[in-house]
């Protein structure tokens, strides 16, 4: 199930609040985020913020996020960023994903198992090819799919490597600033 991304611009604003759904290849709704504040959308990319959103996960498991996160959702990339502002750092957890697209207040995409996490210190870690390969297997990833997944994974590297778009800490801080002012008023 692929789908191309749905923004209708004059109806998406910065303030609106937002939920996320996150589905896997099968249409299964695997977990949803109850709030995303829109700081910027553009032809490019729509960038939330949220803090202490309650995550509720298709087993029925529910919790509050600990830390303030910029959200990245692309229109033409095929991922999402998240930068996690914890006590310790920025850390950023990136999802291999569809473009997003927004259908009734909630920013949808599929996720496709394959995650980046990077570290404060620069360092970076791809997660989850077990699970990306069990599912490519039971779900009957296309091998186009496939090919466009690892493009984009070797792509998201290249941006963390050369700390691009998401991974400028100075971008990532002028949201943040941004989510605050929104949420203060």
């Amino acid at each position: 199930m692929l789908f191309e991304s749905v923004i209708r611009m004059d109806k998406i604003k910065e303030g609106d609040k937002l939920q996320i759904h996150c589905y896997k290849h099968n249409g299964r709704l695997e977990r949803v985020s109850d709030e995303a504040i829109v700081l910027e959308i553009n032809e490019d990319w729509i960038v939330c913020g949220n803090y202490k959103t309650k995550i509720t996960e298709d087993d029925g498991r529910s919790y509050k996020t600990k830390e303030p996160a910029i959200l990245f959702f692309y229109k033409k990339r095929w991922f999402n960023v998240i930068g996690q502002l914890k006590k310790y750092g920025l850390f950023y957890y990136c999802n291999i994903a569809t473009p997003y697209l927004i259908e009734n207040g909630i920013i949808k995409y599929i996720d496709y198992d394959l995650d980046l996490r990077v570290f404060p210190d620069g360092g970076f870690k791809v997660l989850d090819r077990n699970e990306y390969n069990y599912h490519r297997k039971i779900m009957h990833y296309p091998e186009e799919l496939n090919i466009i997944l690892k493009n984009e994974l070797t792509s998201l590297i290249e941006m963390k490597r050369n700390n691009e778009g998401p991974f400028s800490h100075e971008l990532v801080e002028k949201y943040y600033k941004k989510y605050q002012e929104l949420t203060e008023n």
